[in-house]
């Protein structure tokens, strides 16, 4: 497994922290992180309405899920964790630190996500329950008003994160007036820059596409080399064909170098037995390498 074990892991806890990462990677040194945060995110836009499956209203779809498919990380909120680890103790989790709703426009306000909770209190919670928390996640928005604190907060987490032998996942994306265009690679590349100088073991960033905005998976190499030992995952996006969605994947790990995937409504926004074959395929090729064709038939298994 390709794994760098950064020097703010106390030499006491290194080898918990390689347990930690081999754990949410299967020891592929890449990670699927099933994404479960757009509740507050973009409230109830994601899990209710045409093209969506009923059952996805329920929070416990998520759970249901979690608990039954191939993941290497759930990752959502801690509240949500609270409310349902009872009944999913051994889902292997990610607590996300921050999140905001989408209610306010970025052309009225810059956005600025503030930490919900620390890092010392998802250690305790995890410690007092004995619950598969992996990691810890944290939301930047460059290129506001607020950037400064976001960073400030960020290179804490990340650094409280290690000292706990806990993975650090920082969602990295521009955002606001000064933004022309967020899929532009060239700035997905610096702010995955920015996410290795951070300290991050993966940074989740948007999907790069060309001048006619269109997917192109060698868009991402100037990322995923300006990210250097920090994996680079992409968002998974809005909810498109089983097929597409599995190909775009594979060409990105496998043109484009990322190390992994964060997807959450081209998984949840299915019915329960589709929703936990996409979640194996998903992980098929990221975790097990399987081919292009060995996922699809996952698939229509």
């Amino acid at each position: 497994m390709n794994i760098t074990i950064p020097y703010d892991v106390p030499k006491h806890r290194r080898g918990e922290f390689y347990d930690t990462f081999y754990k949410a990677t299967g020891g592929s040194g890449r990670l699927m992180l099933f994404a479960g945060d757009q509740k507050v995110e973009h409230l109830n836009d994601d899990f209710y309405g045409e093209g969506i499956a009923p059952e996805d209203n329920d929070p416990e779809h998520m759970f249901k899920i979690a608990s039954s498919a191939k993941i290497g990380v759930f990752a959502t909120q801690f509240g949500l964790i609270s409310r349902y680890a009872p009944k999913y103790p051994n889902v292997p989790y990610l607590i996300k630190l921050n999140s905001k709703t989408n209610l306010m426009p970025y052309y009225v306000k810059d956005p600025y996500s503030k930490l919900w909770l620390d890092v010392e209190d998802v250690v305790a919670f995890k410690n007092e329950w004995a619950l598969n928390i992996l990691g810890v996640g944290y939301t930047v928005y460059l290129g506001g008003e607020y950037e400064r604190e976001m960073l400030h907060e960020a290179a804490n987490v990340v650094k409280k994160a290690h000292e706990n032998a806990l993975l650090a996942v920082i969602w990295l994306y521009p955002k606001g007036p000064f933004v022309k265009d967020e899929h532009d690679p060239h700035l997905i590349a610096g702010a995955a820059g920015v996410a290795v100088c951070l300290g991050a073991d993966f940074v989740k960033v948007k999907v790069p596409y060309d001048k006619d905005g269109r997917f192109e998976a060698s868009l991402l190499k100037e990322a995923t080399q300006a990210a250097g030992n920090t994996g680079v995952i992409c968002e998974g996006g809005k909810k498109i064909s089983k097929g597409e969605f599995i190909r775009r994947l594979w060409e990105q790990i496998h043109i484009g170098g990322a190390r992994g995937t964060g997807t959450g409504r081209n998984i949840h926004q299915r019915p329960f037995r589709e929703a936990v074959k996409m979640a194996n395929a998903i992980y098929a090729v990221t975790v097990e390498n399987a081919s292009l064709e060995e996922a699809l038939e996952i698939l229509r298994s």
